[in-house]
C-alpha cells in the first residue's frame, strides 16, 4: 500500500495504524482487555468494550512499568501512562500475503516486575520483511499481576497473556495473520512465560511453538510458596495481602509497598532466590510447578520448542562484601555439601571475583535450560537448544539480554550501542534472526541446526563463528547434576 495509513475492523472496533518506510505497518496500543482499574484491577481479565469510530493506533499505549527510574536491565523500557495497560501491538508487512503469515507472540521480560511492550528493541519490521507477523503484550505485573490474593484469582498477569492469545486467535487473520501458526516467545520473564504457557490448560490451542530466550522460572513454587510470599507481604508492609485493601491505592503507594516486600532479608527462608513474584503454580490456571511439568510431567510434548541462554547471564552481577563464599551460598542453592565442595572449587577457579554472578548464572538459567532440553529429548519431544556466547565489547560478557537484539535483527535500535558497542556483527543477527524467523513459519531453526538428543546433546552455539556442538553445558551438567 503506498499510503500512510491503513485501517482495520477488528472484532471491538476499527484501527488505524502507521505505514512506514521499511515496509511494515504497526498497530500500537490497542486494548485486548478493559483497563484493570477499580473492582477490574485484581480481576481476571474482561474484554474491551466494543467502539465504532477509528481508534488511533498509532502511539504505544499505557505500560504496567511505572516508574521512569525503576530498575532496568540494558534494553530500553519505555513507561507511558495511563490505566489501559491490558494492549497489544501488531507489527504486519505493507503488502497483501499470498497466503496468511505465521505469528509471534512476544512476551517481555523484566522479572515479572519491570519490563515494556514499547521497547524498540521488539519492533518487528524485521520479522515483517521475512515473513513473519509480530504481536508484542503488554500484562499486568508484580502485585498486580502475581501476588497470591485470597479473594482474587490466581496468576492474574498469566490470564492476560491468555486473554492476548485469544485476541490473536479472533483478530490476527484480519492483519493478514494465520491463527493456526502462532508461535510465544519471550526473553527472560518472557521466556519463563513462554514455558508457562506450555502447561496452561487454558492456552492450550493458542499457539503451536515456543521460543524461550533465558527463561526464567520460580523455584521452588506452588501454593504454599505463594501463601508465605503473601504473609511476608503483610509482615512487612502491615497492609493484608487482599484485593479489598490493596485495590484503592495509588499507582505509587503500590509500588512503594512492592518495594518494601522485594527488599533482601532472612525472612525470606523458602521463598525464590530472585522471582518472588511470578507465574506460580495453583493447581488451577497452573496445574503443576512449570519446572516439574516440563520435566517431569511431559507438559506441552507435542509443542516445538527452542530454547536456550546466554553463556555468561548474570555475570554482570557482582560479588559484593558479605557474599557468602562458593561452597555455603551452593549449597544453601541446593546443592549437596559434597558436590557443593567439589562445584565451589570449580567456581572460585574460573571466576574468583564475579563467581556469584557465575552461579546465578548457572543456577537460574543454564543449568535448568540443559535439564528441560534433556528431559524433552528423553522421550523424543521436538527441541532445539542454543548457547549464545559472543560477548559484548561493552562488558567482555556474553550477558543477559545482548541476544535480544540479534534475534530481532535490530541492531540499528536505541540503546543497542551501549550495550553491544559501536559495531556488533550483522552477520551473527543474519544468523540468530534467521533460525527465529525459519522456526516460527515451519516449527524448526533450519538444516545446518539438527535437533537435541540425549545421544550427543548437539546444540547451536552462536558466536563469532556460530555452529552446532555436541553438549555445550557439559560442565554445568556435571556441575549440578543435570
Amino acid at each position: 500500500m503506498s499510503s500512510e495509513s491503513r485501517v482495520v475492523s477488528t472484532v471491538h472496533g476499527p484501527v488505524r495504524g502507521d505505514c512506514r518506510p521499511d515496509g511494515s505497518v504497526c498497530f500500537l496500543g490497542i486494548p485486548y482487555a478493559r483497563a484493570p482499574i477499580g473492582d477490574l484491577r485484581f480481576a481476571a481479565p474482561v474484554p474491551p468494550e466494543a467502539w465504532t469510530t477509528v481508534r488511533d493506533a498509532t502511539a504505544y499505549g499505557p505500560t504496567a512499568k511505572r516508574r521512569i527510574g525503576a530498575a532496568s536491565t540494558t534494553i530500553p523500557e519505555p513507561t507511558v501512562p495511563g490505566d489501559g495497560i491490558l494492549n497489544l501491538n501488531v507489527f504486519t508487512p505493507d503488502t497483501a500475503p499470498d497466503r496468511p503469515l505465521p505469528v509471534l507472540v512476544w512476551i517481555h521480560g523484566g522479572g515479572f516486575v519491570e519490563g515494556s511492550p514499547a521497547s524498540p528493541w521488539y519492533d518487528g519490521a524485521a520479522f515483517n520483511r521475512d515473513g513473519v507477523i509480530v504481536v508484542s503484550v503488554g500484562y499486568r505485573l508484580g502485585v498486580e499481576g502475581f501476588l497470591h490474593l485470597d479473594d482474587a484469582p490466581a496468576n492474574r498477569g498469566v490470564l492476560d497473556w491468555i486473554a492476548a492469545l485469544e485476541w490473536v486467535r479472533d483478530n490476527i487473520a484480519l492483519f493478514g495473520g494465520d491463527p493456526a501458526k502462532v508461535s510465544v516467545a519471550g526473553q527472560s520473564a518472557g521466556g519463563g512465560a513462554a514455558l508457562a504457557l506450555l502447561t496452561a490448560p487454558a492456552a492450550r490451542g493458542l499457539f503451536r511453538a515456543v521460543i524461550s530466550a533465558s527463561g526464567a522460572l520460580m523455584r521452588p513454587d506452588g501454593p504454599d510458596v505463594a501463601r508465605t510470599a503473601a504473609r511476608l507481604f503483610t509482615a512487612r508492609t502491615g497492609v493484608p495481602a487482599t484485593a479489598a485493601a490493596l485495590r484503592d491505592l495509588d499507582a505509587g503507594t503500590l509500588l512503594d509497598l512492592q518495594e518494601r516486600f522485594l527488599a533482601p532479608g532472612p525472612d525470606r527462608e523458602g521463598l525464590p532466590l530472585l522471582l518472588t513474584l511470578g507465574p506460580f503454580a495453583d493447581g488451577e490456571v497452573i496445574p503443576r510447578p512449570v519446572f516439574t511439568a516440563l520435566t517431569e510431567d511431559d507438559a506441552g510434548a507435542d509443542i516445538p520448542l527452542l530454547l536456550g541462554c546466554t553463556t555468561q547471564e548474570f555475570n554482570t552481577v557482582p560479588t559484593l562484601p558479605g557474599t557468602p563464599p562458593p561452597g555455603p551460598l551452593l549449597r544453601n542453592l541446593g546443592l549437596s555439601p559434597e558436590r557443593a565442595e567439589s562445584a565451589a572449587r570449580v567456581y572460585a577457579e574460573s571466576a574468583t571475583e564475579g563467581y556469584f554472578g557465575q552461579i546465578l548464572t548457572d543456577c537460574l538459567f543454564r543449568a535448568p535450560t540443559a535439564e528441560v532440553a534433556d528431559a524433552r529429548a528423553r522421550r523424543g519431544r521436538p527441541t532445539w537448544l542454543y548457547e549464545f556466547d559472543w560477548k559484548s565489547p561493552a562488558t567482555g560478557l556474553a550477558s543477559h539480554c545482548v541476544d535480544v537484539p540479534f534475534a530481532f535483527d535490530a541492531l540499528g535500535a536505541e540503546g543497542v550501542e551501549a550495550a553491544l558497542g559501536d559495531a556488533p556483527p550483522q552477520d551473527l543477527a543474519d544468523t540468530v534472526h534467521r533460525a527465529w524467523a525459519n522456526f516460527v513459519r515451519s516449527l524448526a531453526p533450519g538444516e545446518e541446526w539438527p535437533d537435541y538428543a540425549n545421544d550427543e546433546r548437539t546444540a547451536m552455539v552462536w558466536s563469532g563463528a556460530s555452529r552446532p556442538m555436541s553438549d555445550p553445558l557439559a560442565s554445568v551438567r556435571a556441575l549440578w547434576s543435570v
